[in-house]
Parts: C-alpha cells; sequence; structure tokens
C-alpha cells in the first residue's frame, strides 16, 4: 500500500514475503527503509556482507545500500522519501540523523523490546488504517504515525549501543552531525579541517571527543566512508579502476591504489577479481 502527494511525497507499507521481495530491488531517490523481520528466517547480502535476521529485529537503509535476497520471510516494510518526511528538518523530533540514516558504516540493527514490539504492531494497523483514508489530512497523518516509529527505533539502538548511553547529549550531537556531514560530503571533503570548520571546532577538539567515547578516529570515520563507496563502485558497476578513482575525486589512479591497499591489504583490481569469484562460487 503506498500514498504519493502533489509535490513528491512518497510513502509504502509492505508486508514482504518470498513471493514479493523484489521490491527491495525498487530504488527512488532519497529513500529510506525500515525492515521489520517477523521470524527469523530472512537471509539477505547487504553490500556483499550476509545477514541473517532474527524475529523482531528492525534494519534500516537508504537508496545507496545493494540488497540481494537469500530468503525472504515474513517481513513488513516501512518506505519514505525526503519530501514525506525529512529527517534533518525534523532532527529534533526524532534524533535519528547519523544513528539510524546517514553515517552508519555497518547496517543499524536493532533488537526490539516486547514494549517496542507492541507499539510497531499498533502503529503498523494505524497506517494500514489511514491508508484506506484519502483526505487532506492523510500525509501529516501518516508523517506523524511514521515520526513515532523512528523514535521508537532510534531509541532502541541508543539503548543497546552502549557509547550512545555513556555520552552526554552536547557531545552526542556534535558526533552525529560530524557524521552526517560526512556521509553528505565525503567525495569533496576529505580531511578533518575541512569538517571541523563546518562544526565550528577545531580538528584537535573532535580528535578528543571522538578519543574520549571510544570511537574510532574522525580521519579514520571519513577514510572508511570513501573506502565503502569504493568496494561498492567496484562490487556492483562495471567502471574502470579509472573512473571510479575520478568518481571518489582522488588525484590519480596511483594514489586511489595505494589507499585502496593500504586500508584493504589488496589492490582494487585484486578485490574486484576476488568478489567476482566469491560470487560465482556462492551461485554454484
Amino acid at each position: 500500500m503506498k500514498v504519493e502527494g502533489k509535490v513528491g511525497e512518497f510513502f509504502r507499507v509492505e508486508e514482504l514475503n518470498s513471493s514479493n521481495h523484489a521490491i527491495l530491488q525498487e530504488k527512488f531517490s532519497t529513500e529510506k527503509t525500515i525492515l521489520w523481520f517477523l521470524d527469523s528466517t530472512t537471509q539477505l547480502i547487504i553490500d556483499n556482507v550476509p545477514y541473517k535476521f532474527k524475529k523482531n529485529q528492525v534494519i534500516t537503509l537508504t537508496e545507496f545500500y545493494n540488497i540481494d535476497v537469500v530468503n525472504m520471510g515474513e517481513t513488513k516494510m516501512f518506505q519514505f522519501n525526503r519530501s514525506f518526511y525529512c529527517i534533518v528538518e525534523h532532527d529534533s523530533e526524532v534524533d535519528c540523523k547519523g544513528i539510524l540514516f546517514f553515517g552508519a558504516k555497518h547496517l543499524p540493527v536493532l533488537n526490539l523490546s516486547n514494549d517496542d514490539t507492541e507499539k510497531l504492531d499498533i502503529f503498523w494497523k494505524l497506517i494500514q488504517s489511514e491508508l484506506l483514508i484519502e483526505n487532506d489530512l492523510q500525509l501529516s497523518m501518516l508523517g506523524t504515525l511514521m515520526k513515532q516509529i523512528l523514535i521508537i527505533c532510534t531509541r532502541q539502538l541508543k539503548q543497546q549501543a552502549d557509547y550512545l548511553n555513556s555520552i552526554n547529549k552536547n557531545q552526542l550531537d556534535i558526533i552525529r552531525e560530524f557524521t552526517f556531514l560526512v556521509e553528505m560530503n565525503y567525495l569533496e571533503k576529505h580531511t578533518v579541517a575541512e569538517y571541523a570548520e563546518m562544526l565550528n571546532r577545531s580538528p584537535k577538539t573532535l580528535a578528543n571527543l571522538f578519543s574520549k567515547n571510544d570511537h574510532k578516529s574522525p580521519l579514520q570515520f571519513i577514510q572508511e566512508r570513501r573506502l565503502l563507496e569504493a568496494t561498492r563502485y567496484l562490487q556492483f558497476t562495471n567502471n574502470t579502476i579509472s573512473e571510479v578513482s575520478d568518481a571518489l575525486n582522488f588525484t590519480d589512479v596511483q594514489t586511489f591504489n595505494r589507499f585502496f591497499k593500504r586500508h584493504l591489504s589488496q589492490s582494487p583490481s585484486e578485490f574486484r577479481a576476488f568478489s567476482l569469484n566469491k560470487n560465482k562460487v556462492e551461485e554454484r
């Protein structure tokens, strides 16, 4: 079930299973997706990493993830775009920027409590009911319900992550904003100093903040985001190594090769060949 507004708003909920999981391969701009697994049978390969999910786990995805379905169990999907609900503009309401979306190198996976499971089930039913009502307030009501779901997921993920519990709000807000800025600017900005300036902080302040809260360094975060995009290009496109280097704004292909090998102990061409061979073996 889905609804589209007059100025590009898009919102959809679907009950996924083995017969309709191709929906996950449909892509659109500024897509945000939440998957709620109702059993323990779903197996997905996300950015070439295999996952097996348990009952009442939830994951959050953007349009940048590449998803292959090994097995799709009973799963509820919430999907929306920026025009429907912009988590950046409404960050003060949901507090999920840089936690659920934008800035998480590793896939956010959260385990719902019994209480949160009951709440999500209620919101799911309310959304389905609202989708049957066509009036001028439908999108507003659906946006309000989606906001509550985002709050539940953000709160649960914060409770699960030790470092998010131990950090004070002001420090967490700086880290969240940094991770968001990296996600939005990693193609053009590659130094800690550039992000420190955007945050009106010194590079040393950022480094101390990340170190104090057991984070990887700000520079590591920037480099890992560039590396993640490089691996996506190499695995999921036919771009040449030189084209990938250009797309990621490296000064030249030799610099890209050194960067890649320093982090993964393989050259880009070796990584691509290994990934292709691995996929062929898994398909047999």
